[in-house]
């Protein structure tokens, strides 16, 4: 019986590069879980200033608002990145924003108002939330560029550079050891 087989040893072939995960995949904290918990502290604030928490109790309505907004921002901010992720698109894509808004407001909207709440929950948190992320994008750029949000040079906190930050960890350093050891001196005294 004849092989066909080549008398040379083949080199195997390199396998192929494994995709590596894309850079906006890790940061799912600052796109679900920051605005989030931005959201909570808005509700929370909304809470001090309701009209409900004389009948309710200021801590009571406080903590409801604080967790129905993170909540609401959760499950969108979750259901747009969700979408994005499925799509395969850009963080920065509003078709994403349409599509997680209309789904996340149909589950919330169902769970609160039966089939009549899922369709005017859904059509909502799809405009107010490609709203939003169309203004997020579009105030972005000004932020980052304004230098109004930059610390004055007379504010305690301050950025300090490589160098900076050295000598002040070599300052906390001595500090640390004459204290340190001051107190051992004095007890074997």
């Amino acid at each position: 019986m004849a092989s066909n087989r080549d008398p040379k040893p083949s080199q195997a072939e390199p396998p192929p590069p494994s995709p590596s995960p894309s850079p906006s995949s890790d940061d799912w904290k600052g796109r679900v879980f920051l605005p989030a918990l931005l959201a909570g502290i808005a509700g929370g604030g909304y809470g001090l200033v309701s009209k409900h928490r004389k009948v309710h109790g200021l801590a009571n309505i406080s903590a409801a608002y604080a967790a129905n907004f993170a909540i609401v921002m959760g499950c969108y901010c979750g259901t747009r990145e969700f979408v994005r992720v499925t799509r395969k698109s850009e963080p920065d894509d509003l078709l994403n924003s349409a599509i997680g808004g209309f789904a996340s407001g149909a589950i919330l909207g169902r769970l609160q108002g039966g089939q009549a709440g899922a369709i005017k929950y859904s059509f909502m948190f799809a405009v107010a939330g490609t709203a939003m992320d169309f203004a997020i994008l579009k105030l972005r750029p000004i932020l980052e560029s304004s230098d109004s949000l930059k610390l004055p040079e007379w504010s305690p906190i301050q950025i300090l550079d490589e160098e900076q930050l050295a000598a002040k960890k070599a300052r906390e350093q001595k500090l640390y050891s004459q204290t340190t050891l001051g107190k051992l001196n004095k007890e074997d005294s």
